[in-house]
């Protein structure tokens, strides 16, 4: 963490990712993206967090990475579909309810029946044409309607309604609640497509692509539609300067503003991501993740079409877990992550009949917020720490390459496979990978891609471009194996049993 300055010559830009876990900072150099320094900060565990702890990990992270008065520009990319709801003077009026927070997912079942007047498929189809995707619990219109009817009184006072990289970038901008002495304006806030998009009421098609607020289907939420909303920025676009007490104080004019991104947009943007590439990321939630240059309107709900950080759309597979089920089972298994890497490769592929299906924190694809996870083919031959660990790292796997069928279904070309994420970075995961998805995977360089994009995105806003800048890829590794067909025969088998 930290580093020197970059010399006087260099122009730097910073790409902030406020995550679920923590918040990282880097400093690239705007013309080549080299790394100059970097920093992080946690955040508190939960479904539902004070903002508060966001800016504070801002502040502690970019501390770490040695200040950002140096900086021309910066750009934040934020975890997707948190519900941050503000009053008239700034006030964030209860804790915001994160996208992995399921206690919407009745409101969004009742929001799908309304849509469709009292027919469910009719109203998911309506949404899938809506806004690309059909509401579960992950997204903000379920929230909304979770608040309108849970609590009433919070609801009435809203003013705003802001997602986590939203209200992130309208505090460095120097904005904030009035009893901190800022300037509560709420018409400064400002989002990007992508975020957009996954609210639940944007449609990131309209207006020849450059999209439009659905005010209606927030109405249809939250009961009523006169709240701000961020001013949704164009890629590239600037949305100001930032306060010098937050970045820029050292640079002539401050440092500019980028309209940030959701953290799926933004890790493709700084993996240079293009049409007929996928993405896998494994971390707290698993994403599989794809570009394409029309949307897409699923009313299975399977996939989400969502845009991306460049004016293109990003179609995701989204799971709700991915490396937790390694953390939980290497917790089980009292070993660390290499331990448990070690242990699945000792066991064949299949486990030998063990299989576990990993909906510990009920799961968004497929849609079963209260599903819990369940272990099939328990025989004594099976139960070892080895057949454990090889079900765990291949249940996980299935559930996304689920996510990957899904994407094909609408169209998908898979021209190459990325894996990225925290998971990636175990060998097991790398090597049996491969035989789950039946195609080779390509492992780039561990990086902070959400970080990376962003900061990608500064310098984009600062060259004043039409497209942003190429910057220099990291190397990669590629892993490829025999396809193992019967793993994800035996998952499915068992599946739709929970």
């Amino acid at each position: 963490m930290g580093g020197s300055p970059g010399s006087a010559a260099d122009v730097l830009v910073a790409g902030v990712d406020s995550s679920t876990q923590s918040c990282k900072v880097v400093v690239r150099d705007a013309r080549t993206g080299a790394l100059v320094r970097s920093g992080s900060a946690s955040h508190p565990d939960g479904t539902e967090v004070s903002p508060d702890a966001w800016w504070a990990a801002f502040r502690t992270a970019a501390e770490v990475a040695g200040g950002l008065d140096d900086v021309a520009a910066l750009a934040v990319g934020g975890q997707q579909h948190g519900m941050v709801v503000l009053d008239a003077d700034g006030e964030v009026i209860r804790p915001a309810l994160l996208w992995n927070d399921t206690r919407s997912a009745g409101a969004a079942q009742d929001l799908i029946r309304e849509l469709g007047a009292g027919d469910p498929g009719a109203g998911a189809k309506a949404w899938a044409e809506a806004v690309g995707s059909v509401p579960v619990a992950s997204l903000t219109v379920t929230k909304l309607r979770w608040l309108r009817d849970a609590e009433p009184q919070n609801a009435a006072r809203v003013a705003a309604v802001a997602l986590p990289h939203d209200w992130l970038t309208w505090r460095i901008a120097g904005y904030g609640p009035r009893s901190e002495g800022l300037e509560p304006d709420l018409g400064a806030l400002v989002t990007d497509r992508s975020d957009a998009s996954g609210t639940g009421y944007f449609d990131a098609s309209a207006d020849g692509g450059r999209g439009t607020y659905r005010t209606d289907l927030l109405e249809l939420a939250l009961g009523r539609s006169d709240v701000a909303l961020p001013r949704v920025l164009g890629p590239g676009e600037s949305g100001g300067a930032a306060a010098g007490t937050a970045a820029g104080a050292g640079v002539p004019d401050g440092a500019l503003i980028g309209p940030g991104a959701g953290d799926n947009a933004a890790a493709a943007l700084g993996l240079g991501m293009r049409a007929g590439d996928v993405a896998v990321s494994i971390g707290t939630s698993g994403v599989v993740s794809a570009i394409a240059t029309s949307p897409t309107a699923d009313a299975s709900g399977l996939v989400n079409g969502f845009a991306d950080a460049t004016g293109n759309y990003l179609l995701l597979g989204v799971t709700l877990n991915a490396s937790r089920v390694l953390d939980a089972t290497a917790r089980v298994l009292g070993v660390d992550h290499a331990g448990l890497s070690r242990l699945a490769l000792q066991a064949p592929a299949g486990a030998d009949g063990l299989v576990l299906v990993p909906y510990l924190e009920g799961e968004r694809t497929p849609n079963r917020p209260d599903a819990s996870g369940t272990l099939h083919g328990m025989r004594l031959a099976t139960m070892t720490p080895a057949h454990l660990a090889r079900a765990a790292v291949e249940g996980m796997l299935c559930g996304l390459a689920d996510g990957l069928d899904a994407l094909r279904a609408q169209g998908v070309q898979v021209e190459r496979l990325q894996l990225i994420g925290g998971g990636a970075q175990s060998e097991a995961v790398r090597r049996i990978a491969p035989q789950v998805f039946g195609l080779p995977v390509t492992v780039p360089e561990p990086g902070e891609y959400v970080a990376d994009g962003a900061a990608r995105q500064a310098a984009w806003v600062l060259s004043g471009e039409a497209e942003a800048p190429r910057w220099e890829t990291s190397s990669s590794s590629d892993y490829d194996a025999d396809p193992e067909p019967g793993i994800r025969a035996g998952y499915a088998a068992v599946r739709d049993l929970t």
